[in-house]
């Protein structure tokens, strides 16, 4: 009997739910006689579903039948006393095109939140749905009045964003925040599509208005910290810097911001301001961890910055910290940056090895024994010991599996093998690696798969690739101008073949690495102009216009490049980047 019941019930709500549905569907394909049967039927069933009455209200205003609904709409706020019907009676005046009426059934629904503030949200959404934005903020801003317990500011400031109201959107926002501190980051969100990377930009002048009021009245760090982001949305970094040094003045808490901060302008090549910020860590920093790591990122800006006539110094540098600090487990990752400054930029790579090995005898972690057996491995491959350096790779990929350093070892043993022209082993590694649950070395590994594969059949020698992958080596070794020159050997005896774009675009990047902005350009521009349908041409168009907007100072020829990313390479990774500086250059008005 109970299994009957059930059964029962059961085909009745699918009943129900399938009559919803041919009553929805009548109403999407504009059969409204259809559908008004449908939802009277519907109604009757369920005489207290709003949303059955207000879809034949809808009805009826489609076929102009304004009384029937205002007959309607009466007899339920007659039974219901539901404000929100106020707002439909409004609208139903609205469209017979009597206003004064229509306004007074709005004053009314929105005077009802005096009376009980839980109806707000119902109020508003239903002046919403009919575009009348100012009544719904009236509402919700009502309702707080009436309820401070009530927060409506987040509906508030999206309001005024469709409006075009940009100051009082931003305010909404703040007030938001400031009792909701865990939605920062969604008012970032919503804040960053009206703000540009323009400083002068109106909107992002108003942002900074309106947040330095806040400091100014209601003296708060959530404001600062939203100054410091914005500096950086604009590329300020030494204003940011200094909105951050005002919020350690106060905190003394942690320097994890200014952390963030330093390699925010570390990759952005914002060299001054990122040795700033880093000796400002060292001198205030008391985790010696943090501090160690701002000494190894200022060594390196230098290594990669000053020229090699000065690098006596950083060796003294380096030395005078392990003096300092020791040479223990704490101190590894600047051991194994030591080795490279070593290896890489003094060519010592005797001493580098050594000193390495003298590392291997502290007692390590199975991690920390890897990175330094990864950069071991590098320095032969640097000295094209190809054999030795795949049996540290190996080791480290046997001892740390299923780790992110594991994977690149294995990333490595295929460029390894790849370097010394054994392209059948490197791909079945690269194949692997394709997967890899880190995002970068799968992408890595999927450009590099896809070179040999594309190039290795070009003849039974696979010359071109040979020597492509030796220009590749000599770039690792930092032998920019011997690797240049090697791709000028492919360029002009394989002229044509499936590899001229990758040697085209190995070049530029080299030519911009030593700041041979023009040569770079030729480059890309032939890349675009005789490969078009190939898989680098947004490559080249996004960083040919890199090149005009940000060195060459041509922004005006990088508009167009910007452009054809955003309608020809809607796929391309560069995409969101395009269309950002396109619309900074073209002076758009954000909204």
């Amino acid at each position: 009997m109970r299994l009957t019941i059930v059964i029962y019930l059961f085909l009745i709500t699918a009943s129900f739910g399938q009559s919803e549905e041919i009553a929805k569907d009548y109403f999407i394909r504009g059969e409204f006689d259809k559908a008004l049967i449908s939802y009277q039927k519907l109604l009757k069933k369920n005489p207290r579903n709003y949303n059955h009455v207000s879809r034949i209200v809808e009805i009826h205003q489609q076929l102009e039948e304004y009384d029937k609904a205002e007959i309607l709409l009466l007899e339920r706020i007659e039974k219901t006393r539901q404000p929100l019907l106020l707002v439909e009676l409004g609208y139903n005046y609205a469209l017979k095109g009597n206003i004064i009426k229509a306004e007074e059934y709005y004053s009314q629904a929105i005077n009802s939140i005096k009376e009980n503030a839980n109806y707000a949200y119902g109020i508003a959404q239903s002046f919403e749905k009919h575009s009348l934005l100012d009544e719904a903020i009236a509402v919700y801003e009502l309702a707080m009045k009436t309820n401070p317990k009530f927060n409506f500011n987040i509906q508030v400031a999206r309001l005024y964003g469709e409006q075009g109201k940009i100051e009082e959107m931003f305010n909404g926002y703040m007030n938001f925040i400031q009792q909701n501190r865990n939605y920062v980051n969604n008012a970032k969100r919503s804040i960053s599509g009206f703000i540009s990377e323009d400083g002068q930009n109106e909107n992002n002048k108003l942002l900074r208005k309106t947040l330095l009021k806040k400091i100014q009245s209601q003296p708060d760090i959530l404001w600062n910290e939203l100054l410091s982001w914005l500096f950086i949305q604009q590329r300020d970094y030494n204003k940011a810097f200094s909105q951050e040094k005002a919020i350690y003045k106060r905190e003394q808490e942690s320097l994890q911001r200014m952390v963030d901060l330093a390699l925010i302008t570390i990759n952005e090549n914002e060299v001054v301001t990122a040795k700033n910020i880093l000796n400002y860590i060292i001198e205030n920093s008391q985790e010696t961890g943090m501090v160690l790591e701002a000494h190894k990122q200022l060594l390196d800006i230098d290594t990669k910055t000053l020229e090699p006539k000065e690098f006596n110094r950083i060796d003294n540098s380096y030395n005078e910290l392990f003096k300092k600090f020791g040479k223990f487990n704490q101190t590894l990752s600047l051991q194994i940056a030591y080795a490279h400054f070593l290896a890489f930029y003094r060519n010592d790579t005797e001493k580098a090895t050594t000193f390495l090995k003298e590392s291997l005898r502290l007692r390590l972690s199975k991690l920390e024994e890897g990175k330094v057996k990864l950069e071991l491995g590098d320095i032969l491959a640097l000295q094209e010991k190809f054999n030795e350096a795949l049996i540290y790779y190996t080791q480290v990929q046997r001892n740390i599996k299923n780790s992110t350093l594991a994977q690149e070892a294995r990333f490595k043993i295929a460029k390894t093998s790849y370097y010394k022209g054994d392209f059948d082993w490197a791909e079945s590694q690269l194949k692997i690696l394709k997967s890899s649950t880190s995002q970068l070395i799968a992408n890595d590994a999927l450009d590099l798969k896809l070179l040999i594969s594309d190039n290795k059949f070009e003849d039974s020698l696979q010359t071109a690739l040979r020597k492509y992958a030796k220009a590749d080596l000599l770039a690792f070794q930092n032998r920019k101008d011997e690797a240049i020159a090697k791709l000028d050997d492919v360029l002009t005896g394989h002229k044509g073949e499936t590899i001229e774009d990758q040697a085209l675009f190995m070049q530029a990047k080299l030519y911009e690495s030593k700041k041979q902005y023009e040569s770079a350009a030729a480059n890309y521009q032939k890349i675009i102009t005789n490969y078009r349908e190939d898989i680098l041409a947004d490559d080249a168009l996004y960083y040919l216009a890199e090149l005009y907007s940000k060195y060459l100072a041509q922004p005006e020829k990088a508009k167009p490049l910007y452009e054809q990313i955003i309608f020809d390479y809607q796929d391309s990774i560069y995409f969101v980047e395009a269309r950002k500086a396109f619309r900074a250059l073209r002076g758009d008005a954000i909204n």
